[in-house]
């Protein structure tokens, strides 16, 4: 990564006092050159309520974009500035570990607006740490810097650094169902 993530996790010992189990760099990390990201894997939950009595690292393992079901991520995201790289929709969602359009998706097909437009079954928190970056929807864009905190609702979208500095995301996962399928429910008309 462009900068280096430590990771901090307690615990209890024996006598049931916190302690600190592990202090030191992620050791889970991902650079996708042809995607312009690099990325931190912090922590992954596979169920909620969380069992605090494992101790086994559960970011050590593969695990692709979304979060497994009922479970959650934390991971550190470096947006590079955007190349003009050719990569189509297909070959972003295969190297993103994301499913098919048409394998448990609902709404807009993620091919779009742009390569990197995808989807995932979840309720997402993104806190801009440092740079700026556009978020594409299917219809819109919004424009997001250092202190900026962003809610994406399982929605299509893309992430797209066209500054000419590294923007560094932190991102929490949680699983969700997924939205009615389109024209089944009402909707809320936005503000």
């Amino acid at each position: 990564m462009t900068a280096k993530v430590r990771r901090v996790v307690t615990g209890v010992d024996a006598r049931g006092r916190a302690i600190v189990i592990d202090d030191g760099l992620a050791r889970k990390v991902v650079s996708r050159p042809a995607l312009s990201v690099e990325g931190a894997l912090i922590w992954v939950t596979d169920e909620t309520p969380v069992d605090l009595s494992q101790y086994i690292d559960p970011a050590d393992r593969e695990i692709g974009v979304a979060p497994p079901p009922g479970g959650s991520i934390l991971r550190i995201v470096d947006f590079l500035p955007e190349p003009n790289r050719k990569i189509d929709n297909q070959a972003f969602l295969e190297e993103m570990g994301l499913a098919r359009p048409h394998e448990g998706t609902q709404g807009a097909e993620p091919q779009g607006r742009h390569p990197f437009m995808h989807r995932t079954k979840s309720l997402d928190y993104a806190i801009v740490l440092s740079g700026e970056i556009d978020m594409l929807l299917d219809d819109g864009e919004v424009h997001v810097s250092a202190g900026d905190i962003l809610i994406q609702r399982g929605t299509n979208h893309a992430w797209v650094n066209r500054s000419n500095e590294v923007c560094r995301i932190v991102f929490v996962l949680i699983d969700a169902l997924d939205f009615p399928p389109p024209n089944s429910a009402p909707f809320p008309s936005p503000r």
